[in-house]
């Protein structure tokens, strides 16, 4: 099966007729769908197929215990109406470039491996990479069965409701030893490609980034009938902090988003109690990321006080800068200067990506396909048929490089 008819069976899964965008999941009706799609690529390959005690799934060519396994792939769920480029191009890419590694009759001489990993998004519980954390042993099992959606179900719950056992839940060093290396195709997330007019890109590093949320407690009131002066509105305090977000941003070099929120009571003739945002912060080194987050806390608070409201400020994940297994990134560059006539830049991303949860145990590199418009979850996210073409054979000369004859 091709690229395009794979990716034409694919687009529809989880896709909102009203927004144009993905409501992918983590353990839905779509996310099944998706996981159905993947178990099918896998057997019409014959490869051997497996789903491990995370719930990520895998497709063998050759026996992984073995050992020294190169890996690729990517994950198949999304953010609230979501593109449709961001990890699923790495897992249609991944069967696309073993199928032109047959096609060229090249031979592994070690097992190669096609991944897909669960709840990369954190759409549903609030934490990325749930499913390369538990694998790392980044996320315990505890933490993990702490997990919970807007809807009040537990992680564990949500995976029994799908037909998988959450009582397997935990680290798998076994699996991460047998494997050499692992190589993840993503579409790029910002314009670095198309304003250097390179269709494919190396990663240099992910940015250190993470997530706070800020709970503004003020005093619930009649919005008609209470005098402005009387006011504990947190609203205001939390409005004046986004603001300051984006200033302290500015000045850093950084970048600093609010983007969910949830208000209580959340009635439009009543002022809030509570107004609960989201701070979503990355910067390029992790003294720009302390400054700017300092700096927005520190703002925060002084609104709060201004206004008579409460503010508390929880980390709720954070993520360190990775850096990218130096001797693998620069044997991907030679292979593609080799084989190929594309010039493949090096370049860093505010992104956190499975690879980098990963790259504590593992040699880990990705490859960046060009978006030109560098818009990425939303349904405006773009990867040209051509370029995505050029990745798929990109990813092929890496695999036939790293792991045949």
């Amino acid at each position: 099966m091709s690229f395009h008819s794979m990716w034409a069976e694919l687009l529809p899964v989880g896709r909102s007729s009203a927004s144009g965008g993905y409501r992918r999941y983590a353990w839905t009706g779509a996310d099944a769908d998706c996981r159905t799609w993947f178990q099918e690529q896998a057997e019409a390959r014959g490869l051997t197929y497996e789903t491990d005690r995370n719930g990520n799934q895998w497709a063998w060519l050759g026996d992984p215990a073995a050992g020294n396994a190169v890996v690729t792939g990517s994950h198949l769920d999304s953010v609230p109406d979501g593109g449709a480029f961001d990890g699923p191009l790495g897992v249609v890419s991944a069967f696309a470039a073993l199928d032109e590694l047959r096609g060229r009759g090249a031979r592994p001489t070690r097992p190669l491996g096609i991944v897909n990993f669960g709840d990369e998004e954190g759409a549903r519980f609030g934490l990325a990479c749930v499913g390369s954390r538990l694998t790392a042993g980044a996320l315990t099992v505890e933490q993990a069965h702490r997990l919970t959606d807007g809807d009040g179900v537990t992680l564990p719950q949500a995976m029994e409701s799908a037909g998988y056992d959450p009582d397997t839940l935990g680290p798998d060093p076994e699996r991460l030893a047998r494997i050499g290396a692992f190589v993840e195709l993503h579409v790029e997330q910002g314009r670095a490609l198309d304003l250097s007019g390179d269709r494919i890109g190396i990663a240099s590093a992910i940015w250190p980034h993470g997530r706070w949320r800020f709970d503004f407690r003020g005093e619930a009131n009649h919005a008609g009938t209470t005098r402005l002066a009387d006011r504990h509105d947190p609203m205001l305090s939390y409005a004046e902090t986004v603001l300051a977000a984006r200033r302290e941003a500015e000045l850093t070099g950084a970048v600093a988003t609010f983007g969910k929120i949830g208000v209580e009571p959340n009635g439009v003739n009543a002022i809030p109690s509570l107004v609960r945002g989201w701070l979503d912060s990355r910067a390029a080194d992790q003294a720009s990321l302390d400054t700017v987050v300092t700096g927005i806390e520190k703002a925060a608070r002084e609104y709060a006080a201004a206004h008579g409201v409460g503010l508390d400020v929880v980390r709720e994940s954070f993520t360190p800068v990775v850096e990218f297994d130096h001797a693998l990134r620069d044997e991907l560059a030679r292979i593609l200067g080799t084989r190929t006539e594309l010039k493949a830049p090096v370049l860093g991303t505010g992104a956190g990506h499975d690879a980098g949860i990963l790259s504590d145990r593992i040699p880990t590199a990705m490859l960046f396909v060009r978006n030109p418009t560098g818009v990425s979850h939303s349904p405006a996210e773009y990867a040209a048929e051509d370029d995505c073409v050029a990745g798929v054979n990109a990813l092929a000369d890496v695999l036939e490089g790293l792991a045949c004859t």
